[in-house]
């Protein structure tokens, strides 16, 4: 397990400001939560195999955006449509007044062939960055989505013993953009997610391939800050058969992987504050036996501190303009789509261990490994205290070792974890409105 890193405390060191913090001065009716998650779990699960089965990419989630907005106008909260293009915020305000929080669910799907043989595997197909191309649940959003419908049906029956109000936020494209476009928790926050009404904490909860059940996270610094990677290169076109009349843009692209790779893993200490370079795409070329003038390459970069972010930065650009010059091309390289590192409140995280446990005992681990991933819950963190845990779902006959992860084309999770996903959130959501 990688210890703490220092410097992410001054990522966002959002107060919250409350006497009692350290006290869970009010314990949510447990029997009636388990309850009521038990009886909403068949309908979890529909919904989950149901969005599974109809995936949207990011900013094309009209089919999903409107089961939400339908399911939570019957259960009577008062629903806003098309926030951040296609997200959804629904309030339920409580009997009692108080303060307000938000829980947050991501709706998009990735562009990734299915192959788990599900019998409601995604057959959808979509266009993407001008591609057609297929379209997964790979990462667990539609599980995301269940779940916060599930929890919205418990909190609607407890609505005139809540004290407060909670928002459920129903965000589109956490997964990024396509180029060209915004979207995310970026847009979901100036459209006044986390204003209209004006939000005290949020929480948020992902699925993932570990433990069944178990739930983990830690304080301050949890997932990765990321920056997507584009490289251009322009050069010379030639015959295949005649590279010396061109430039090979196989062999820049080639140099080029092997520098990012060079450069993560022997110029900078991996040890003092981890970090990730990946590329993962490289377009050129229309035939076997021509030389291309173009050529494109994208990736991605994870860090957890300002520091490296500026210190990798400057070694991607500085090698990948040097590998341009020296075969005789233009190279350019540009970061985009910034995500903050997710930053857990470090009192808030203190807390919220005991609301955790309601919903599993004995199955919560708030000293989790840091996560290379990238979220951008991590924005709404900056702006609000937060907390975002993870749920383990994998399931009882797939070893450990062989678990497909988040983005594969095998990802699938054990729906039982549903349930237990509900409650967390319901917990949390209580909770936190109950506190002194």
């Amino acid at each position: 397990m990688i210890g703490r890193i220092s410097t992410l405390a001054l990522v966002a060191g959002l107060s919250l400001g409350a006497p009692g913090l350290n006290s869970q001065a009010f314990a949510a009716p447990a029997a009636k939560v388990e309850a009521a998650a038990k009886a909403v779990q068949p309908k979890v699960v529909a919904w989950r195999r149901d969005i599974h089965e109809h995936p949207e990419l990011g900013n094309q989630e009209v089919r999903t955006s409107a089961l939400i907005a339908k399911e939570l106008k019957a259960l009577g909260f008062e629903v806003r449509e098309n926030v951040g293009k296609t997200g959804v915020v629904g309030i339920l305000k409580g009997g009692k007044s108080g303060k307000v929080v938000a829980l947050r669910a991501d709706m998009d799907a990735l562009p990734v062939e299915e192959k788990t043989g599900l019998p409601f595997a995604s057959k959808v197909t979509a266009t993407w960055e001008g591609r057609t191309v297929p379209v997964m649940h790979a990462c667990g959003h539609d599980t995301h989505v269940a779940m916060l419908l599930g929890t919205a049906t418990v909190l609607a029956g407890m609505k005139a013993d809540i004290k407060g109000t909670v928002v459920l936020i129903f965000q589109p494209a956490e997964e990024g953009p396509q180029a060209g476009e915004e979207g995310g928790a970026k847009l979901m926050i100036r459209d006044g997610a986390l204003d209209q009404p004006k939000v005290d904490a949020i929480f948020g909860v992902h699925i993932g391939p570990a433990d069944a059940h178990l739930l983990n996270y830690r304080a301050e610094g949890f997932y990765a800050g990321s920056d997507r990677i584009t490289i251009t290169v322009k050069g010379k076109q030639t015959h295949g058969a005649r590279p010396w009349a061109g430039i090979d843009m196989a062999s820049i692209a080639a140099d080029i992987v092997q520098a990012m790779n060079q450069i993560a893993a022997r110029q900078v200490d991996v040890g003092a504050s981890p970090s990730v370079v990946t590329i993962a795409m490289i377009n050129m070329g229309m035939r076997q036996n021509i030389i291309p003038e173009d050529l494109s390459m994208q990736g991605t970069m994870r860090t957890f501190s300002p520091e490296r972010k500026a210190q990798l930065v400057d070694k991607i650009t500085k090698a990948v303009t040097a590998i341009g010059d020296r075969y005789g091309a233009k190279a350019e390289v540009a970061f985009t789509q910034p995500y903050p590192v997710t930053y857990n409140n470090p009192e808030l995280s203190k807390w919220v261990k005991a609301s955790l446990l309601k919903a599993l005992p004995g199955k919560v681990d708030d000293n989790a490994p840091l996560v290379t991933g990238a979220e951008d819950f991590s924005m709404y963190a900056q702006k609000v205290p937060a907390v975002f845990v993870q749920l383990g779902g994998r399931k009882a006959d797939v070893p450990a070792a062989t678990a497909p992860a988040n983005h594969s084309p095998f990802f699938d999770v054990d729906e039982a974890v549903l349930e237990t996903g509900v409650k967390a959130e319901v917990f949390m959501a209580l909770d936190y409105l109950e506190r002194k």
